[in-house]
Parts: structure tokens; sequence; C-alpha cells
């Protein structure tokens, strides 16, 4: 039996042959990622070692081992897809610490040689499409929050006294009343009654008059910049235009990953404080439960179980949370626990009891997130909707 390590690379891999002793097996091979390249390999395999039974590894490097992984899948290979900090962490026992695709793409066989490792697998396609779909709105979610600060920015400069004038500058009141005018100037010599006909309808009639003078007199009493008012104007104007076309994306998405997340048989959008693109987003990361041991394994997986720091009788008490895991998955469980924080629920119960004990807001909102996350694993593991349990 070989193992064949594979240092994964955007355009191009590296793969070694290293007997079950530890040898390696001639020189490392570079290969394209094309059809061309994967030929390339198999003909390396081939001169190499013939038909002896192998099996593959491989770290779970981005997305760039998707392909060669379905390539070899459909090969019938045994395939091992282990994640970087394993491959370090034997990386760190050499003195020298090479870092090179060549001696990396033999420590990665070295660590599936040692065994002691956990794997990715490839999700099935309805798991991987919903992912994709998660991670895309994700950054949606960032640009619009991009774009709303560049909004807050300009206001500040032109009218810092807008937004105080409503509870959330977002508001569709608000909006409207920005695009509709774009500076103060506009406002102040817009009629009354045309501003508060804006202002009656967005607001479903719950504004008054009262309203629609105060933000005149504001826009009439600004202490804003005067000058350049057309260019703060037509980049306030643009600004608007993308942000509404955000919106309209992440509602569309919305819709088409609560599709993808109906057709699995899920309750994790039982939890209190999870909604359902929450649960989509936890449930298109974490993929099949039953690669996880136990919750622990869950957790670590998301990368907030803290790091562990001793030497001799030294113990530290001040221990950070190891953000090793999936990033995706761990601002995915940490949202729902914000909520779940203050939601009237066992876990709103245990963010108190952790504020009395006078942990951080964030501390005491991590505790939730790692409390968050063992119920998640309850809830996938057995298939059923949450059943309330008080946590102490």
């Amino acid at each position: 039996m070989y193992i064949i390590g594979i240092d994964i690379g955007k355009n191009h891999h590296e793969a070694s042959i290293v007997s079950y002793d530890g040898v390696q097996v001639g020189r490392s091979l570079r290969f394209s990622s094309t059809h061309k390249g994967a030929d390339k390999l198999m003909e390396f395999i081939s001169k190499n070692i013939g038909d002896s039974p192998c099996i593959f590894g491989m770290e779970a490097t981005g997305h760039y081992w998707y392909s060669i992984y379905s390539f070899l899948k459909t090969k019938g290979y045994t395939i091992y897809v282990i994640n970087p900090i394993q491959s370090d962490s034997l990386r760190k026992m050499y003195i020298r610490q090479t870092k090179n695709d060549s001696k990396d793409s033999f420590l990665i066989a070295e660590v599936i040689r040692f065994g002691q490792f956990t794997t990715t697998s490839m999700a099935d396609e309805d798991i991987l499409a919903m992912r994709q779909l998660c991670r895309y709105r994700d950054s949606v979610i960032s640009s619009r929050t991009e774009i709303k600060l560049r909004i807050c920015t300009i206001l500040e400069q032109i009218f810092p006294e807008y937004e105080k004038q409503f509870s959330s500058l977002w508001l569709s009141t608000s909006m409207s009343i920005l695009e509709t005018y774009l500076t103060p100037k506009n406002i102040a010599d817009a009629p009354l009654d045309e501003l508060f006909s804006i202002i009656k309808d967005k607001s479903h009639n719950k504004l008054t008059m009262q309203k629609a003078i105060s933000i005149k007199e504001a826009a009439t009493d600004t202490f804003g910049i005067k000058i350049a008012q057309d260019a703060f104007a037509f980049q306030l104007k643009q600004l608007i235009d993308r942000l509404n076309f955000l919106d309209k994306q992440i509602e569309a998405l919305d819709e088409e990953i609560v599709k993808y997340y109906e057709n699995f048989d899920c309750y994790l959008h039982t939890i209190p404080g999870v909604g359902v693109i929450g649960a989509a987003t936890i449930l298109a990361e974490i993929g099949d439960i039953h690669r996880f041991t136990n919750a622990a394994s869950l957790v670590a997986y998301a990368g907030i179980d803290p790091t562990v720091k001793q030497s001799g009788e030294f113990n530290s008490t001040h221990n950070h949370m190891s953000k090793r895991g999936s990033p995706y998955l761990r601002h995915a469980i940490f949202t729902s626990a914000a909520t779940c924080a203050f939601h009237d629920s066992p876990m709103n119960a245990y963010y108190k009891k952790k504020r009395d004990q006078g942990k951080h807001h964030l501390t005491a909102t991590g505790a939730v997130a790692r409390k968050l996350t063992t119920v998640i694993y309850a809830v996938l593991r057995d298939g059923k909707p949450y059943e309330p349990k008080k946590f102490c």
C-alpha cells in the first residue's frame, strides 16, 4: 500500500508517493489543475508503483481541492482530505521546518501514514450548492455594510443632524427622503406638504406633520458642509442605487437558500434565536454531522474552543478562542448566539448567569455560542426538533 500526498495550489498541485514505512518513492511531481495535469498524475503513479494499491491525502485548501478530488473519486480511489492545521503540526516537528511544495506533499502523506487526522469530504450536491449561496450571501452582506458606512460618512459631512431624526437611518421613511432629495438644501427648499406626503406614505401614517417640520428645520439650520453639494449628491445617489440593488439581491438569495434548506429534513430553525437563513448556513458548513464523533469535535471545528496554555505548573486562566475552524460556521453560530442571548429561552438564562458572574458581554456570548453548538449537534444527530433544556 502506498500513500500519495498532494499539496494543493490554485493552478498547480504537487504529489509525492510514500510507502507505508515512510520512504518516498522517486521525486515529487508538479502537475497542473487540468485534464492534462490529472492524466500526468496517473502516468506518474503507474510509472512508479504500477497497479499497487494506493490511497490519497490532500489538504482542504480553499475550494482548489474540489476538482482533483472529484477526478480521483470517479477513478474509485480512497481520498482523505485533512485540515491544513494537522500538517502544520507535523511540520513543526522538523527542526528546519522547510516550507515548499515538494516537502509539503511528503508531509501530507506522512499525516495519512500516522493516521492521526480528521477528514473533510466533498459535500453532496444540495449541501455544496447551499454552501455556495450562503457564502455568497455573506459577501453581499459585507458589501452592503460597506456602502452603508459610506452613506453615513457623507451624511456626517453634509447633514450631521439627519440621523437623529429617526430611530434608524435605514428605515424606509428615512431612505425614501434621502433618495428623493439627497441634500439638506433640497429638503429645506421642498414644499412641506410634499415632504409630509412621503413621510406619511412610508411610515404608514405612524409619523405626523411634526416630523416633516422637524426634518425641514434641521435641514435649514444644518451645520454640515455647504460647498460641493452637487458632488456629494451624485455620490449619495449612486450609493443608494447600489444599496437598493444589493437589497434585492439579498432578498432573491434568501428565497433560493430557503428552497435548498427545505429539501433537508433539518430542524435547526426550531432552536430559539436561529432563523432559517442561519440554520441553512450552519447546516451547509457542517454537512454530514456523523463525521463528528461528539459535540466537542464540532465546537473545535467551529473554532470556538478555548486555546490551552500550560507550561510546568503554569496554567493560563485567560485563554482566548482558538478561531481555527470554519470562519463561516463560527460567524453563523455567533450571530445566532447573540440573538439567543436576548431571546426568551434557556440560552437567555445562561447568558444572564454568565453576566451575573461578572463576565464581559462578549465572553458571555462566547459561552452561549459553545452551548448553542452542543444543541446544534444534538438536533442534527437526533434529527428531531429542539426541545427546551435548562443550562447550568
